[in-house]
C-alpha cells in the first residue's frame, strides 16, 4: 500500500452519462530549486476517514492520501492538469468539497 502526503489538494467529481460518478484526488507538492512541482491523481476514492486534523483518502488501487484539512486548495503545480481536464470534459468535471463526495 503507498501512502501520500500532499502539500496541497482538491477533489475532482466526475460524471460520465450512465455510469458510476467518481471522486478523486488532486494532490500537489511543492518542489526544490532542483525537482520542481509535482501533482498526481488518484486511482478514485473509495473510502474517505477523518483523522484527527486530516482526512485519509482511500483509493481503489489501495493508496491512501494523507491530506491536511488545510491545505485543500489548488496550487499552480495542479492547476495545468485541472485547466486539460475541464477543456477536454468540460461538462463531466467540477471541483467539489469533501463534504459533497457521495460514495455508494
Amino acid at each position: 500500500m503507498s501512502e501520500y502526503n500532499p502539500d496541497s489538494w482538491v477533489i475532482i467529481k466526475i460524471t460520465v452519462p450512465d455510469q458510476k460518478t467518481i471522486y478523486k484526488v488532486l494532490g500537489g507538492w511543492s518542489g526544490g530549486y532542483l525537482d520542481g512541482d509535482s501533482w498526481q491523481l488518484n486511482s478514485g476514492i473509495a473510502k474517505v476517514e477523518k483523522n484527527g486534523d486530516y482526512f485519509d483518502f482511500h483509493g481503489y488501487s489501495g493508496s491512501v492520501y494523507k491530506c491536511h484539512k488545510d491545505s485543500n486548495q489548488m496550487r499552480m503545480s495542479m492547476a495545468g492538469t485541472w485547466n486539460q481536464l475541464k477543456e477536454k470534459f468540460p461538462d463531466n468535471v467540477e471541483l467539489v468539497t469533501v463534504d459533497e463526495i457521495k460514495l455508494d
